[in-house]
């Protein structure tokens, strides 16, 4: 008896799918009053956690489910991408982000997007642990940044937003190391 591949339209790819249609929407909350209205912000912020969330909500389920399949593969890590490239973009935009960090970011979430794109017919990569390591420390930062707790605690969650934002931009340069040094030696294997 032979099993057939589950279906690639099911409930995690399409969690992910929701995932990509969110990050013009959150954006548009952000950058509609130059991030000034508290209210819009703190929507902005909660939309941006409510899509990173299904991130771990998606791949649970497709594990648990047994319906991995190839274009969730594919398309979970782009969602990735989409969702913190559009934050790191508009916090950059409101000056409250520094550009290099989001071109540093950008560069390496790209780099390694394009080359799933270009060996997707030899072979799909998945995420590695220090990759999904890195996307857990960009959302918790990129959400700190976001959701204006400052309003509420004070200045000095601006420092704890700066910290979480270094350890993420330190995560995202040694897990694209990690990515370029596993795929050449996939290559040699």
């Amino acid at each position: 008896m032979t099993t057939s591949a589950p279906s690639p339209w099911n409930l995690p790819n399409t969690l992910t799918v929701i995932r990509i249609l969110f990050a013009p929407v959150f954006l548009a909350f952000l950058l509609v009053d130059g991030g000034a209205d508290a209210a819009l912000r703190w929507t902005a912020g909660i939309l941006f956690i409510v899509g990173i969330a299904t991130d771990g909500i998606d791949g649970h389920i497709a594990r648990s489910r047994g319906i991995v399949t190839d274009l969730g593969k594919l398309l979970d890590p782009i969602a990735d991408k989409v969702l913190t490239g559009a934050a790191l973009v508009g916090l950059s935009i409101l000056a409250e982000l520094p550009w290099w960090v989001t071109v540093v970011v950008l560069v390496r979430e790209i780099g390694v997007t394009l080359h799933r794109m270009l060996i997707r017919h030899d072979t799909v990569v998945a995420a590695a642990w220090m990759g999904k390591l890195k996307t857990v420390f960009q959302g918790i930062a990129i959400s700190f940044a976001l959701v204006p707790l400052w309003t509420i605690v004070g200045d000095w969650i601006l420092w704890v937003n700066g910290a979480l934002m270094w350890i993420a931009v330190i995560l995202t340069i040694a897990s694209g190391i990690d990515y370029v040094i596993t795929a050449v030696k996939g290559r040699r294997a």
